[in-house]
């Protein structure tokens, strides 16, 4: 699991699967000249005099003359950990301007799939960076049905970040029970005739986002982002609110 572990966080950060066996091995033998490294690390010697040259320009080893020959010493982990935060914090700081570009255009339209419970979790969690409110339409048995912990993973979050919500829901046992714990959980609940209000889905609009979870025999959900089409939506819910029981 350890070894799985280390693979896919170098991965993740860039090395690729020849890289991580020589890098690996340097860690083991501190340094190593050429042949050295390949004895440990199973890659073919003749492969790695072409590896090592591109992990010495992405700055993961090193080398040194010794004696009638080079040896090769890795980056120390600490040092490679300070750079990849050194490019989270430059990207953090480019990503308003990027966000401002995208803004420019009205017209895009991106479109997100989430498979799973799993993946329909990462989808609620967008939600969370939502600068508007939330309006929502929520079967609110379905989704506790298939997510146990909603209520203490979710809603407790949006409550933290002070995120207000504005739902329609079935007026059933789970949509009146919901509506008794508004003041507390930063919500205000509106109840529709269950026999009129006939869906296992959940929609939730905030920001220029639709966000949509169905909770039938396949559960999944989507994102799309649209200023167009949550305007739309938005005025639609608007319409629902005005007629629905308070």
């Amino acid at each position: 699991m350890l070894k799985d572990t280390k693979y896919s966080v170098l991965i993740n950060i860039g090395f690729d699967p020849k890289e991580i066996q020589i890098y690996l091995a340097l860690l083991e033998l501190g340094e190593g000249s050429i042949l050295e490294i390949s004895k440990r690390s199973k890659v073919n010697r003749a492969s790695i005099y072409y590896i090592i040259e591109g992990m010495k320009q992405k700055g993961y080893v090193s080398h040194l003359k010794k004696n009638s020959g080079y040896v090769y010493m890795p980056t120390d982990p600490a040092s490679l950990l300070s750079r990849q935060k050194s490019r989270i914090q430059d990207f953090e700081k480019t990503v308003p301007e990027l966000n401002r570009l995208m803004s420019q255009n009205e017209k895009h339209t991106f479109v997100r799939f989430f498979e799973g419970i799993a993946g329909v979790k990462i989808l609620y969690a967008d939600t969370l960076s939502a600068k508007t409110e939330i309006l929502s339409y929520a079967n609110s048995r379905e989704i506790r049905d298939h997510w146990i912990d909603y209520d203490a993973e979710y809603v407790a979050k949006r409550i933290a970040k002070k995120i207000k919500l504005r739902g329609i829901a079935a007026d059933d046992e789970y949509g009146r029970q919901v509506q008794n714990g508004d003041k507390k959980s930063y919500r205000e609940t509106r109840l529709i005739n269950s026999k009129k209000l006939k869906f296992r889905d959940e929609i939730n609009i905030y920001d220029d986002k639709i966000a949509m979870a169905s909770f039938g025999d396949d559960v999944f959900g989507v994102i799309i982002e649209s200023k167009a089409l949550t305007e739309t939506q938005r005025s639609i819910f608007e319409m629902a609110w005005e007629f629905s029981s308070q």
